[in-house]
C-alpha cells in the first residue's frame, strides 16, 4: 500500500529534493504547510537547512511544533532531516545566542569542535546492529553532511518500561549524533535525500515503518 507523506513547508529544507528522494522510493509525497494535511499523513518529514533560531521560528509560524507533538503522542511517525533533527532537541546555541527547541529530546545543540568548518561532504556513520533505518545499509556506506552545529552529548536516560532509543554517530573533529530511532520519531543530522543510493535505501527503510 502507498504511504501517503507530508514534507513540512515553513520556509526551511531542501523541499523539492527531499520531495524527489521520497518519491522514488515509493512514497505519495506532498508538500504543505497545512496544519490537518501534516497532522493527518502517515508519516511526517521535517526537513531543515540554516540557523537553528530561524528554523524554530518558521516551525511556529506553522505549529510545526504542536504538529509533531500531537503526532508523537498519538505514536505517529516523524523523520526530521539535518536542522529538521536539530530542532527536536531542547536547545541550540549559535554566536552565543541560546533558542528554545521543540524539547523532545534533552540535549543542545553546539559548534562542533573541528578544525574545519562547516562539516560539507561524505562521511561513514556508526550504527547499532538494531537499527531499523540502517537495516542492510553496508557500515562502510557514506552519507552526505552539511553542518558547522550538532549534538555532541546524548542526555536522554530511558525511562522503566521504555526502550532506550538507538544513537548512530559519526565524527568530524569530535563524535556527535548522526541519527536517532526512538520510536515513532526518527531523525538524521545527514542528508538522505542527497545522499544518492544510501539515502534512497534509508528512506525506503522509513516507509517501512509507516502503518
Amino acid at each position: 500500500m502507498v504511504k501517503n507523506v507530508v514534507v513540512l513547508d515553513y520556509g526551511s529544507g531542501n523541499l523539492r529534493s527531499a520531495e524527489r528522494a521520497l518519491a522514488r522510493v515509493g512514497a505519495d509525497v506532498t508538500v504543505t504547510s497545512d496544519f490537518a494535511a501534516a497532522l493527518d499523513c502517515d508519516g511526517l518529514v521535517v526537513p531543515g537547512v540554516g540557523a537553528f533560531e530561524a528554523c524554530m521560528a518558521g516551525l511556529k509560524s506553522v505549529h510545526g511544533e504542536r504538529i509533531i507533538g500531537r503526532r508523537l503522542a498519538g505514536g505517529r511517525p516523524v523523520l526530521g532531516i539535518c536542522v529538521g533533527m536539530q530542532i527536536l532537541f531542547a536547545r541550540g546555541v549559535e554566536h552565543g545566542v541560546e533558542t528554545e527547541g521543540c524539547g523532545e529530546w534533552p540535549g543542545t545543540v553546539e559548534r562542533l569542535d573541528a578544525p574545519v568548518l562547516p562539516h560539507m561532504g561524505w562521511n561513514t556513520v556508526k550504527a547499532s546492529a538494531a537499527s531499523v533505518l540502517f537495516d542492510g545499509i553496508d557500515e562502510a556506506t557514506r552519507f552526505y553532511f552539511v553542518h558547522s552545529y550538532g549534538v555532541r552529548d546524548w542526555e536522554l536516560q530511558a525511562g522503566e518500561g521504555f526502550a532506550d532509543p538507538l544513537v548512530t554517530w559519526a565524527e568530524h573533529g569530535v563524535p556527535f549524533v548522526a541519527a536517532v530511532e526512538n520510536g515513532p520519531l526518527m531523525a538524521t543530522q545527514f542528508h538522505p535525500e542527497k545522499s544518492g543510493d544510501a539515502g534512497a535505501a534509508l528512506l525506503s527503510n522509513w516507509l517501512g515503518t509507516l502503518e
